[in-house]
């Protein structure tokens, strides 16, 4: 259980990250279409710093939840531990990404 909890926990520190900045449309989930449809309504660009960190966060997480009924694995730690790196580069890059709002 602390391994989902981990991991929403996870999701949600990385939505506040990006929703401290002020977008015409929050970041509401880490599926490809919520991330789709945030890009699609901040004119983000594909090659934007911060849209590339937020899908790796998103299929980190995506496998994590896939391996989470398995036994703990060393790749399952580094995964995480991965996912605790992006959300810091997520902060940063959240930080200097102009949002049209």
């Amino acid at each position: 259980m602390s391994e989902f909890n981990n991991r929403v926990a996870a999701q949600r520190d990385i939505l506040r990250v990006v929703n401290r900045q002020k977008w015409d449309e929050e970041l509401f989930g880490l599926a490809s279409g919520a991330i789709d449809r945030w890009r699609n309504a901040n004119q983000l660009n594909e090659g934007s710093e911060l849209l590339i960190l937020v899908r790796r966060a998103a299929d980190k997480l995506f496998f994590l939840a896939n391996k989470s009924q398995e036994q703990i694995t060393e790749e399952y730690r580094l995964l995480s531990s991965e996912v605790s790196s992006l959300i810091e580069q997520i902060g940063r890059a959240a930080l200097t990404c102009k949002s049209p709002a």
